[in-house]
């Protein structure tokens, strides 16, 4: 993930720290220091335990309990998505890296065809993992008040396992929803794809997530919420690039690049000049060409790279001035999928095949749709 900072390795899983995270830690340490005293008073009364806010509430400790308290709930954020993906790892799904971020986690996965059998026990892991820390953080809170401490250092034990307590349980509760693409959505699709194609109980989960993204996104309008408006969002749009990625996944399936790369291929040299390079597309209706030098593939030339320039300088120009070097490229036998996820990835609009060093073909954008539209006739 982009404007991430790696921060260690845990279990072979690169655990990655985004930049946003540094924005919301300080946020919800205002937030919890700002209403320390009302939610003291609350944990008081849930927990049936008595709290001495002497400590709690002098001078700056509220918000440095704050900080504490949302450091902790993002370490049980950590713990959450390491559950998925050891899991994940265990059943042989590659995993990428964590990534914590503003509205959480995320385990990057190796993209595969859902398994109802792999990711329901996975989808669990999460939620039951921070089910065991509020309760393991709960009974702390009664641990801590059996000692006998000072009031004033009980008190400030007895809030922050308290709180962490009911953070754990409400993302236990919350992640337990039916709202696709969440651990209760995943739940939801692996239920009914056992009962049903995998593309129609994506498509079911993915409804009821967007129903329940409208449902936040309402109720975070009418109370001014923007964390629920914000959550709202993702979810719709979580929902829906799910629901699409499984589409291609299944269109694609056992299509190779081989399939739908176009050959033989038109192709430009180093030295051709920029204005001939233009006019070729204006012939040929293709928006670039691989650059080719002794027979060896040396680079890629598209009409965004020569747009880069201005028109009078690239009238002095040549194509090794502004193509690509040592371009993406894949061998015919490479699934589809991928070469739509690298062209997706890297937002480019062609890639080169090469086989045994040799230019056989080149795959677009537009071959991959059009592959996609064939197979949806089918």
């Amino acid at each position: 993930m982009e404007a991430s900072l790696q921060i260690g390795n845990l279990a072979g899983i690169p655990v990655k720290l985004h930049w946003s995270f540094l924005l919301v830690i300080p946020l919800f340490a205002w937030i919890i220091g700002s209403q320390i005293v009302l939610t003291t008073e609350l944990i008081a009364v849930l927990f049936g335990v008595p709290i001495d806010m002497t400590l709690i509430t002098a001078g700056f400790n509220p918000y440095i309990l704050g900080t504490v308290v949302a450091l902790g709930l993002f370490f049980g954020v950590f713990i959450h998505e390491m559950a998925h993906s050891l899991i994940a790892k265990a059943k042989g799904i590659e995993i990428h890296s964590i990534t914590l971020l503003i509205l959480g986690g995320v385990s990057q996965m190796e993209e595969t065809m859902p398994d109802p059998k792999i990711e329901l026990p996975m989808a669990l892991a999460g939620p039951l993992t921070s089910l065991g820390v509020g309760i393991v953080s709960s009974a702390l809170v009664y641990v801590v008040a059996a000692i006998n401490l000072d009031p004033g250092v009980a008190g400030v034990l007895i809030f922050t396992f308290g709180y962490l307590g009911l953070l754990n349980v409400l993302l236990f509760g919350f992640n337990l929803l039916p709202a696709f693409p969440m651990d209760g959505g995943r739940v939801l699709r692996a239920w009914l794809a056992r009962r049903m194609p995998l593309s129609r109980a994506t498509r079911i989960a993915a409804d009821v997530g967007k129903g329940f993204a409208v449902l936040f996104g309402l109720v975070g309008f009418l109370l001014l919420n923007p964390i629920l408006i914000l959550i709202a969002f993702f979810i719709y749009i979580g929902a829906n690039q799910e629901a699409t990625s499984l589409r291609y996944n299944i269109l694609l399936q056992d299509v190779t690049v081989a399939d739908a790369m176009s050959s033989p291929v038109t192709t430009v040299e180093p030295t051709m000049p920029l204005p001939r390079v233009v006019e070729m597309m204006y012939e040929t209706k293709h928006l670039g060409f691989p650059v080719m030098e002794r027979g060896s593939l040396v680079g890629i030339v598209a009409l965004a790279d020569i747009h880069k320039t201005s028109p009078i300088d690239r009238e002095a120009m040549q194509v090794r001035d502004v193509m690509t070097r040592n371009p993406t490229t894949l061998p015919p036998s490479a699934s589809l999928i991928d070469a739509l996820r690298i062209i997706t990835g890297q937002n480019i609009g062609r890639i080169p095949v090469v086989a045994d060093g040799d230019l056989v073909g080149i795959v677009t954008r537009t071959d991959v749709l059009r592959v996609m539209e064939l197979r949806e006739k089918e």
